[in-house]
């Protein structure tokens, strides 16, 4: 999905913003969200991602963030994306005690099949939001 919205110039910081698709409140189980942060950790410490600000609601995050010298923020955020995505997804999948698994499997399979860039789920919406500090 095209957007208006692209990173600047990579040596400043960025606000972004993505959301769940549908708005589904994931975050709202600690386990998803624990998912996230230690993804953000992981990014912080080997993709060179440097996090400013964050706050992880229950549908969506928002990041103030950069990134080192030679490291790519648009890079960087996509691979956040698909890895959680998938880590996510299968967490959901996995977890016996999830009222909402085969609903949310569902709205993640129906969006996945409406966009040409997934095979089976969407997780993400696409759009970032980007907006150069």
């Amino acid at each position: 999905m095209a957007t208006r919205y692209r990173f600047g110039d990579n040596e400043n910081a960025h606000f972004v913003t993505f959301a769940v698709v549908h708005w589904i409140d994931v975050f709202s189980r600690e386990d998803y969200k624990e998912i996230l942060v230690e993804s953000l950790r992981f990014c912080i410490k080997e993709k060179g991602l440097k996090v400013h600000v964050w706050v992880i609601m229950t549908n969506h995050v928002h990041l103030i963030m950069s990134c080192k010298e030679g490291f790519k923020q648009a890079d960087v955020l996509r691979g956040l994306k698909k890895f959680t995505a998938k880590t996510i997804i299968k967490a959901i999948e996995e977890n016996s005690r999830e009222s909402r698994k085969d609903w949310m499997i569902w709205m993640f399979k129906r969006a996945g099949a409406k966009n040409t860039n997934n095979k089976v789920h969407q997780f993400w919406q696409q759009d970032n939001h980007p907006i150069e500090l």
